[in-house]
């Protein structure tokens, strides 16, 4: 197991150990008693410099659930791992998101850390290809059009496949 995929595997408790935490008065909508708390909660990984975020609700406990929650994203999102095409074969929980498509990926599966280190792992293999689907999809016995829509379903990964894709001057996926 890699140092990224430990990390965003480990508890929460542990999570937070490795992060700064930073606690501050949210702007925007919510009166009053928005603008007199420190409800807002940053977590920055010290070693990575990945930070997450919670605002969303007046209690500061759920914002640290929330931002840890997120920085399991974050770090699947920012931290990547290189990868050798040359007979590559995916990794167990790679090969279970591909094997399953979009179907079982609701809003509760998006939240859990395995399908953050299996996103990871399906990132790390698009950048190894130079961000071409075509490219990607063979490696991983897929059709292009399966993996243009596993990329796309989630909004943070569709943004963060749009921007591996403009920096080497590809169109954006829809």
């Amino acid at each position: 197991m890699s140092g990224r995929d430990a990390l965003i595997l480990a508890s929460d408790d542990e999570l937070v150990r490795q992060c700064e935490v930073d606690r501050y008065r949210a702007s925007g909508p919510g009166g009053q008693h928005r603008n007199k708390t420190e409800s807002a909660v940053r977590v920055r990984h010290v070693a990575t410099g990945v930070s997450a975020h919670a605002d969303e609700s007046r209690s500061q406990h759920e914002n640290k659930v929330n931002a840890v929650k997120r920085m399991r994203g974050a770090l699947a999102m920012g931290v990547r791992e290189p990868v050798v095409l040359d007979g590559f074969v995916p990794g167990a929980r790679l090969a279970a998101l591909v094997a399953g498509g979009t179907a079982p990926l609701g809003a509760r599966t998006r939240q859990t850390a395995t399908y953050w280190v299996a996103m990871a792992h399906l990132l790390d293999v698009f950048v190894a290809a130079g961000a071409e689907l075509a490219v990607t999809a063979a490696h991983l016995g897929m059709g292009s059009s399966q993996l243009a829509k596993l990329l796309t379903h989630d909004e943070t990964v569709h943004r963060a496949v749009n921007q591996y894709r403009t920096q080497r001057g590809l169109k954006p996926l829809r």
